[in-house]
């Protein structure tokens, strides 16, 4: 079970990633983790040791046919060698900061126009990645469905342009996208939930409604309640 982990829905073994990334020429050693990043989500991180530096395009094209897209690892650390705890056993907690993204094949091309370094820039603050070019394909530098749904709403907000999820999907290249919006000419602004004024009682909301309603019939009183037990060691402020 310690070598399980589940990220975004799917469960994973990462004793398999790690058979698969060994049998790639020059990996000796390798280790992954399930990198936790500042806005809580997970991502696969690989640490390997090699007798040569690695070409992480082609790494990422080694692994595809071996190992469906969500067990390829998002980062990929080189090191000389793992960092040790006293009694000889890898130390994880010693491990980096992943930095280098196992990024597609696809070399680096820079944004031309003005709506396409808005893009990079907005798709740069959802995948928390500094180089964005406009043919990288968003599933293969660490997007994902949930990512997929942040990046939408940030286009909207601030481009005034809605898409769609399944577009994201369809057209996963910046350089899609750019020729996409320009084929739609539909705008839409974004509009942002209004604050209500203040008041002392506000309108409750359907579900409230509903637990409300519950709440007045036979047992329903007790419809909500979260069983559980504690144990408080120490004097209890009440």
């Amino acid at each position: 079970m310690d070598d399980q982990v589940k990220i975004r829905g799917f469960r994973i073994e990462l004793g398999e990633v790690e058979a698969q990334l060994l049998t790639v020429d020059g990996i000796q050693k390798a280790i992954v983790t399930a990198w936790e990043n500042e806005d809580g989500d997970k991502d696969l991180c690989a640490y390997v040791v090699a007798s040569e530096a690695l070409n992480l395009p082609d790494l990422r094209s080694t692994l595809q046919p071996k190992l469906p897209g969500y067990m390829i690892p998002t980062y990929v650390v080189q090191l000389d060698r793992f960092p040790l705890t006293p009694n000889g056993k890898i130390d994880r907690k010693a491990l980096p900061a992943p930095e280098a993204r196992l990024e597609g094949g696809t070399a680096y091309v820079a944004p031309r126009t003005p709506l396409e370094e808005q893009l990079v820039r907005i798709w740069q603050s959802v995948l928390n990645h500094h180089q964005i070019g406009i043919q990288d394909n968003f599933f293969e530098v660490g997007g994902h469905s949930l990512r997929a749904t942040t990046l939408m709403a940030k286009i909207h907000q601030e481009l005034n342009h809605k898409l769609a999820l399944r577009d994201i999907f369809q057209y996963p290249t910046i350089e899609q996208l750019v020729q996409l919006m320009g084929e739609d000419q539909t705008q839409q602004t974004y509009v942002s939930i209004p604050v209500v004024e203040e008041r002392e009682y506000y309108p409750v909301s359907s579900a409230q409604k509903r637990m409300y309603v519950l709440s007045h019939l036979e047992g329903g009183e007790v419809s909500y309640n979260m069983p559980g037990a504690l144990i408080i060691e120490g004097s209890l402020d009440k």
